[in-house]
């Protein structure tokens, strides 16, 4: 993406010895370290991979210099935020400084952020009752949705769904696979989800242009004539397969694509090396339930925080 605006400051507390710039490219793995600091620290486990810090910063609209910031302590990345398309914002701070200010900095920067560049609502993920939901609230934050991670746990499989007549599961396989997975994920996505359509590029970067993706991780449930009508994403990642995308056709559902698509997804992740499986689910789809009835249990618990901004003056 290019872009003509100038990086907006991070001014953080003038009893802080730290510096502040841009990320750049070669941050990413410095970020998913901090992030999986943050996570063990806060649920228990770390979720984050290097690949996902660069899937994001590949995505066409998202401007590294200009929609990013690091907090350095020497040359230790210690904390961070960015704000993608004036709306999804991330960030966390080491939990050996917090208490400092930083967040409330970091918060305030997204807002600056996110009014630059002409939105009016900034939010992100922060694991439920913990020092970033609380601080957030504080900042007048509210809760749009409750997200929450599920496993399956080693050794335990769900029942298999038998496919319709006709119909099948399969790898995806080359350019025209990739972009009708995407056409239905999206099309499913934009029932429940408020945002605009992501471009192929853009869902792309997370998925087939992910570092280390191959075409076994892009599941496909075809109908009879070979249309793709369904679609599963799997990353296996600390021997954990997760599911990262589920969707089916609005007009084929209820006849048991998904459940199909969530087994042979795990098996799949379980084949590379995924000894247990996960994927995460929001309030916004009413699918916790269905997930629990398969055996799944909740293991972290997610908000979605988010803020009017006001247009800069």
């Amino acid at each position: 993406m290019t872009t003509a605006l100038a990086p907006v400051p991070l001014t953080l507390p003038a009893s802080t010895d730290l510096a502040t710039r841009p990320l750049r490219p070669d941050d990413a793995a410095a970020v998913a370290a901090l992030i999986g600091a943050c996570e063990v620290h806060d649920v228990g486990e770390e979720l984050i991979e290097e690949a996902d810090i660069v899937g994001d910063w590949q995505r066409p609209a998202f401007d590294l210099p200009t929609q990013s910031v690091g907090v350095f302590d020497g040359e230790r990345l210690v904390a961070y935020a960015e704000v993608y398309k004036a709306r999804w914002g991330d960030a966390a701070v080491h939990p050996a400084y917090r208490g400092r200010g930083i967040g409330t900095a970091l918060a305030q920067w997204s807002q600056a952020v996110t009014a630059r560049d002409g939105g009016a609502l900034v939010g992100q993920p922060v694991p439920g009752d913990s020092p970033s939901e609380r601080l957030l609230t504080a900042l007048g934050y509210r809760a749009l949705w409750t997200s929450w991670v599920l496993e399956l746990p080693a050794g335990a499989v769900i029942a298999p769904q038998p496919l319709p007549q006709g119909y099948a599961v399969r790898p995806a396989s080359g350019d025209a696979d990739h972009r009708a997975a995407w056409v239905v994920n999206e099309d499913a996505f934009l029932e429940w989800s408020e945002r605009e359509r992501a471009t192929f590029e853009e869902w792309a970067a997370n998925v087939v242009n992910r570092p280390g993706y191959d075409d076994w991780q892009l599941r496909l449930a075809v109908d009879p004539a070979g249309e793709v009508v369904g679609m599963a994403f799997v990353i296996v990642s600390n021997r954990c397969a997760y599911v990262d995308k589920l969707a089916v056709r609005r007009d084929e559902r209820g006849r048991g694509l998904a459940r199909a698509l969530l087994v042979d997804a795990f098996e799949a992740g379980r084949a590379h090396g995924g000894d247990r499986s996960e994927l995460s689910t929001d309030s916004r789809t009413g699918a916790l339930g269905l997930y629990e009835k398969v055996g799944m249990e909740v293991t972290s618990v997610w908000r979605h925080l988010a803020i009017d901004v006001s247009a800069p003056a």
